[in-house]
């Protein structure tokens, strides 16, 4: 094995030189490296002591395999070896031995065959999955001959796979590019299946682990798990990194000869939006039934009465009912079914919640009373109030339990109330909403991921209006509240779905629009109503509920819990709430040293845009967590309402577990979150470098021809987005407590 090793560098870095002379920019030193790494690789899977561990621990026996399959195969492929391979061997051996063989169009056709997308995704496919059947696998373990088959059909199929997607020179697939990512993606669905099978397993899967001696105290099942989890997350980041890569090298050839499209994101993101989705004019309010339907003028009204009386329901039951959370409503509704349904309307359509927010209905009635005279102060008119009022709610939500407390969420609802009625009985317009109301703020950020948007229709229709009734209203309809004028209205941000703009449109010009998720955050020209996305205070809400996703879902881990209660064994506090502080400044300290960073006027302009591009990320994690409580303790609303109506309900008994689709499904979820946040990455690098290069009068191509400056700009946010992604896998693997349950 080292001898072959050391042998085919020999062979490459003499093809390499003589190659590196004639095409220095072809045949770099990066590319020699890499090629060098591979074979590295290589002999650290097979010719390391890590081989020998692999007959004891699985996790090592995983390492091997990712080695095989996933490193080594793209380093040496990288490296381009095809023709410094065939020039570094012996003139003599190229002539007589290889050359023949090379000139015949059936072994030329049958290689092209062989790495062609279909033929190589199965290759690699079906090496992956027969060896990891337990039949196959024991017998590997048993038999060394079939161990080093096993390898070799590990390599081989990986080399297969891999070919297309680096596309090695001088061959040149003739499959699109964009074919390679749902290419990726789905070998990333066989690993990731393979992976939670290994990591989700109640028993053994390969006996010999189970008889082999125990190193360091490792359980055989804590030892699979480990090594499921070694298979899924650096194995999900090597599949998802590279289709994140080839979509920016699709797109960036496309837009090679209209550099302005990144310096003019006004005007070239809406054909892009419309280019990306089939559809993209598609319009929520020209859809039959449902369409009338919202355009009622009573419709908002009467979904903002349904969710009034549900939430009088809650502080009724939260106040005078029984403390126990998964018996009253104020610990079922809010906690469980609220937070899964909202964030399920922002994933499949917008900020619908708003729409129907309860708190507003109240002072709308209230404001023929009230003056509401005063302009909300100039001080406050930030996302600050807001991001002090979510950490707070962050910290108290773990530090007092709100989640299992119906008398405490019962006094939120109400201060929720008492705090709309008071701020805009004061002050004009929605300055509660704009400036103060924590789930709002949470609904705007996740908003700019959801796939419909109200906008304009036909802006050309906009330019000929004078009254501009849609921002002033007009006769019997007010505009809109929070001061944002169509016609420059870019994204989701601060708008609640009120439709007040729909209604008071003289032109019917204004709907629910689809639109691609995410891009308006490339979009950073001035916007109504909220100036631009890129600014402290906005990146400052953005990284924290990021990061509070994360923290949050930690939070209910049993070795995070089992951490705190140690930690308050230790220093005798009687309350949770100091040891809760202290996990969550640990937690949200990252994004505290950003945003002190970005307070600084050098990383203030590129810190507060590649901010927002984490959004995608923080999302899927909401998604994932709020939604494994709800699946988990759906029915909770059953016993919960049975007792408020006096009434025994028939109902199946309440789950441990979430269904067995969930947890690949919450991995998929972290997936495309990761996918998005990198894609926006990478454009606003370009976007960046781009305008940079535009101000020192140097074009891009021969300032940066690679994109090297791009890549500089994105690397420590990708690999930031990569550590949150790799911390939401091992979330998600630890076991949860089940909260909003009867045995929680």
């Amino acid at each position: 094995m080292i001898l072959a090793l050391l042998a085919t560098a020999w062979i490459y870095v003499r093809g390499w030189r003589q190659l590196h002379r004639q095409m220095p920019s072809r045949y770099t030193t990066e590319r020699l490296l890499l090629f060098l790494c591979g074979l590295g690789a290589i002999f650290i899977a097979l010719a390391s002591p890590l081989d020998a561990f692999g007959n004891l621990l699985l996790q090592a026996h995983m390492v091997q395999h990712l080695l095989l399959l996933m490193i080594a195969p793209l380093l040496i492929l990288t490296g381009q070896p095809v023709l410094p391979l065939l020039r570094g061997l012996p003139h003599r051996a190229m002539k007589n031995g290889l050359g023949p063989f090379l000139r015949w169009r059936a072994l030329r056709n049958l290689g092209g065959a062989l790495v062609s997308p279909p033929v190589a995704w199965c290759a690699m496919a079906f090496a992956l999955i027969f060896w990891h059947l337990p039949r196959f696998y024991e017998l590997g373990l048993r038999s060394q001959n079939w161990h080093e088959v096993e390898h070799a059909c590990f390599l081989c199929g990986a080399l297969l796979f891999w070919w297309p997607i680096v596309d090695v020179w001088p061959s040149h697939s003739r499959t699109s590019r964009w074919a390679m990512i749902p290419y990726l993606v789905l070998a990333d669905l066989v690993n990731t299946g393979l992976s939670a099978f290994l990591v989700f397993s109640k028993h053994v899967v390969y006996p010999t682990y189970a008889l082999a001696p125990r190193l360091w105290g490792i359980s055989a099942l804590s030892d699979q798990a480990v090594a499921g989890g070694i298979m899924w997350v650096p194995g999900s980041i090597v599949f998802l990194v590279p289709a994140v890569v080839v979509a920016m090298k699709a797109l960036d050839s496309g837009r090679a000869v209209r550099p302005s499209n990144f310096l003019r994101p006004a005007a070239a993101l809406r054909p892009a939006a419309r280019r990306l989705i089939p559809g993209a004019a598609w319009d929520l309010l020209r859809m039959p039934i449902l369409g009338p339907a919202l355009r009622h003028p009573y419709f908002r009204r009467a979904a903002q009465t349904v969710m009034f009386l549900l939430a009088a329901a809650i502080v009724a039951d939260g106040l005078f009912g029984p403390q126990v959370s998964v018996m009253n409503l104020a610990g079922v509704l809010p906690w469980t079914h609220w937070r899964a349904l909202s964030v399920f309307a922002l994933l499949i359509g917008g900020n619908f919640f708003c729409m129907a927010c309860p708190f507003t209905l109240p002072r709308d009635f209230a404001r023929r009373f009230l003056p509401a005279r005063r302009l909300w102060p100039k001080q406050l008119r930030s996302k600050w109030t807001a991001v002090v009022l979510i950490a707070l709610y962050l910290w108290a939500y773990e530090a007092f339990g709100l989640w299992d407390s119906p008398w405490l969420t019962a006094w939120i609802v109400v201060a929720y109330f008492a705090t709309a009625l008071l701020v805009d009985g004061l002050f004009q317009g929605a300055s509660f909403c704009k400036y103060v109301c924590p789930i709002g703020q949470f609904h705007f950020v996740n908003s700019l991921v959801s796939p419909l948007e109200v906008r304009v229709r036909e802006p050309e229709v906009c330019d000929s209006c004078r009254t501009h009734d849609c921002l002033h209203g007009r006769e019997g309809q007010r505009g809109c509240e929070l001061y944002l004028f169509q016609p420059k209205k870019a994204g989701n941000f601060d708008c609640t779905f009120c439709l007040d703009c729909v209604h008071a449109c003289p032109h019917d010009n204004v709907g629910i629009l689809a639109s691609a998720p995410g891009l308006t955050i490339l979009d950073d020209r001035q916007r109504s109503g909220i100036g631009r996305l890129a600014r402290l205070d906005i990146a400052a809400l953005v990284l924290l509920l990021v990061f509070g996703a994360f923290v949050n879902a930690a939070g209910m881990t049993v070795s995070v819990m089992s951490w705190m209660n140690e930690w308050q064994a230790k220093l005798g506090f009687v309350s949770r709430a100091p040891i809760v502080a202290a996990f969550y400044l640990i937690g949200l300290s990252a994004p505290l040293a950003l945003v002190w960073a970005m307070s600084r006027p050098r990383w203030r302009e590129p810190g507060t845009t590649f901010a927002l591009t984490l959004a995608p990320l923080g999302f899927s994690m909401w998604i994932a967590h709020f939604w494994f409580h709800y699946l988990t303790a759906w029915s909770s609303i059953v016993p919960a309402a049975g007792r408020v109506l006096n009434r025994s309900f028939q109902f199946a008994p309440l789950s441990m577990q979430s269904p067995d689709w969930w947890p690949p499904a919450e991995i998929l979820l972290l997936d495309a979150g990761l996918l998005l946040t990198l894609y926006l990455g990478w454009r606003i690098a370009l976007r960046i470098s781009l305008a940079n290069a535009r101000r020192t009068e140097s074009p891009l191509p021969s300032r940066d021809p690679k994109g090297a400056v791009a890549l500089g700009l994105l690397a420590p946010w990708a690999i930031l987005a990569i550590l949150l992604y790799a911390a939401g896998l091992w979330i998600l693997f630890q076991p949860m407590q089940m909260r909003g349950m009867l045995m929680s």
